[in-house]
């Protein structure tokens, strides 16, 4: 059985969407960054870990990378032009939606005040709307893929959560519906279930 250490308001919530998406079997451990039970497994106190057998993983894009290459599902297989637009649209979302949300909650609360440059979130946001509205442009539906959910997916969805909570503009009509629909599948809603028990 899988564990995944973390706290749902985190990363670590689209590992687990993943797994309840693939119908895995594990373990949460409820903890935040720099807990002594995630120092023992990830030195830099980071989450979300997971640890499957003697193994441990960090880091949410490589965990769940793995997790649907092992499973075979919400991924294209490596070496075709679906893994590669795939890949593109998982790393695109990391650079264009992931990075400029952190890089506002790092100045927001993460970094210790006196190296905060508030700023930066005016900035952080003008940035993330405008790359939204672009994906928003190239958006075919029903999925970023078409007719299949990927990972990508998984992490559009967790972005664009996280943006909402973080009050950035999501000018996309086309993108907020699609957002709607996919919250409403079962994985995605044992998100709220677990955040209620935490």
């Amino acid at each position: 059985m899988y564990k995944v250490y973390g706290r749902i308001q985190s990363r670590a919530s689209r590992v687990i969407w993943l797994l309840e998406e693939l119908g895995q079997d594990y373990e949460f451990i409820n903890v935040g960054p720099h807990d002594p039970q995630v120092l023992a497994l990830n030195p830099s106190g980071k989450i979300p870990v997971l640890v499957d057998g003697n193994t441990v993983f960090s880091d949410s894009s490589a965990i769940m990378t793995y997790l649907a290459d092992k499973h075979g599902a919400f991924t294209f297989p490596a070496g075709t032009k679906e893994r590669a637009t795939q890949d593109s649209l998982f790393h695109a979302l990391l650079d264009e939606f992931d990075a400029v949300l952190w890089v506002a909650a790092r100045h927001g609360f993460a970094l210790p005040e006196e190296k905060r440059v508030p700023q930066i979130s005016d900035s952080a946001k003008w940035e993330f709307d405008r790359n939204f509205q672009r994906m928003g442009d190239r958006f075919k539906g029903p999925f970023l893929q078409g007719d299949t959910m990927t990972i990508a997916d998984i992490l559009c969805i967790h972005c664009m959560s996280w943006a909402k909570s973080a009050g950035f503009p999501l000018n996309s009509d086309v993108l907020k519906a699609y957002g709607k629909e996919v919250r409403n599948r079962p994985a995605y809603l044992k998100l709220g279930e677990l955040a209620q028990a935490a």
